[in-house]
């Protein structure tokens, strides 16, 4: 590794490490009431961080894929678990920078050019990075006939407001659909740069960026395009795989739901019935929480979405302080074992 390259990975990982520091000292809540929290949590938060194991492995399969649609005969194959590795390293490092993937997506690419040429890294990292949006926007649109479900079994409410909401949203997930189509056809790298040529001050540095890297740009562009074009496959299982982690990850609101005794009347209908629930949950928190993204490690919206989420569904207050407690330790728990990772393995 380069001299450049090591003082940027440490640079990555103070970055992590000051960030494990702010989100501890930026609680809402006291330590004692966080440490009560914990001790109700008790053994339940072992599934709870634990269940990210399975969604970043998810994560992982959907990055290789477009990795491996987007190879070259020449090229050897990058390890599941080389990628699983970069996968939690990246993802930490989003957590800790404010408008996720300024510090992960940097960091993918840089480790991801030691394995494969550093245009396919690049192109692999930023058509992933797409792929995560449009899994996110697919979850926000899916959810909104998930809750009309809910009302059509009489199991939610449903009045103007929501219906105006609805709309609101589902516009905004189609007009993103477009968008990010539109980016798979004609490319992004390129119209990235100039966009940020339109923002006050930075329109000398675009124009000199792309001046030096114009036959990159435009190559990334095109591994892009040609992998959409070429590898449908590849595209829908990354997809896929993308939405099932998004799903999966409601699993851990559903292990705090259940822990306040919360299970829409027991059995195994009653189960479904409030994982359906937890999806819903998480679904418009994180719709909040990306809306106002620009704040590190979002903090303050994340918890706020939870709240607003939970109380929408008719569930208290204290439970979704409850759960935005719960959520933050783990990432905290993640965030520090992804910046641990960082230094191990392959350099």
């Amino acid at each position: 590794m380069t001299w450049t390259k090591k003082r940027l990975t440490n640079l990555f990982f103070f970055i992590g490490i000051a960030a494990v520091v702010v989100m501890l000292l930026t609680f809402d809540v006291s330590f004692i009431e966080l440490w009560d929290n914990l001790c109700r949590a008790g053994y339940w938060l072992i599934p709870i961080v634990g269940v990210w194991l399975f969604i970043y492995a998810l994560n992982a399969l959907a990055w290789q894929c477009i990795i491996r649609g987007n190879s070259g005969a020449e090229e050897k194959p990058v390890s599941f678990w080389r990628i699983y590795r970069l996968t939690i390293t990246g993802y930490a490092l989003n957590y800790a920078t404010p408008v996720g993937g300024l510090g992960g997506e940097p960091y993918r690419i840089m480790e991801l050019s030691k394995d494969i040429g550093k245009q396919h890294a690049t192109s692999s990292v930023i058509f992933y990075a797409m792929m995560h949006f449009l899994a996110h926007f697919w979850l926000w649109f899916t959810s909104i006939f998930l809750y009309l479900l809910l009302v059509a079994i009489g199991d939610l409410p449903l009045n103007v407001t929501l219906e105006i909401v609805f709309i609101a949203i589902a516009l905004f997930c189609l007009a993103a659909f477009r968008v990010l189509k539109q980016g798979y056809r004609n490319g992004v790298a390129v119209r990235l740069v100039r966009w940020v040529g339109k923002i006050p001050g930075l329109r000398g540095w675009s124009e000199r960026f792309y001046e030096r890297h114009a036959e990159a740009l435009h190559n990334v562009d095109e591994q892009i395009i040609a992998l959409h074009k070429s590898d449908r496959r590849a595209f829908y299982t990354s997809l896929l795989l993308e939405y099932a982690s998004r799903i999966l990850q409601a699993s851990e609101i559903l292990f705090m739901l259940l822990l306040f005794g919360v299970d829409c009347g027991g059995g195994v209908s009653g189960i479904i019935l409030t994982y359906a629930h937890s999806i819903l949950i998480l679904s418009f928190t994180s719709l909040f929480a990306n809306i106002i993204g620009f704040l590190p490690m979002q903090l303050g919206v994340q918890e706020g979405g939870f709240v607003i989420s939970i109380a929408a569904l008719g569930l208290s207050a204290a439970l979704g302080i409850f759960v935005s407690i719960i959520c933050r330790v783990r990432e905290i728990l993640w965030i520090f074992f992804g910046i641990i990772l960082m230094k191990m393995g392959k350099q």
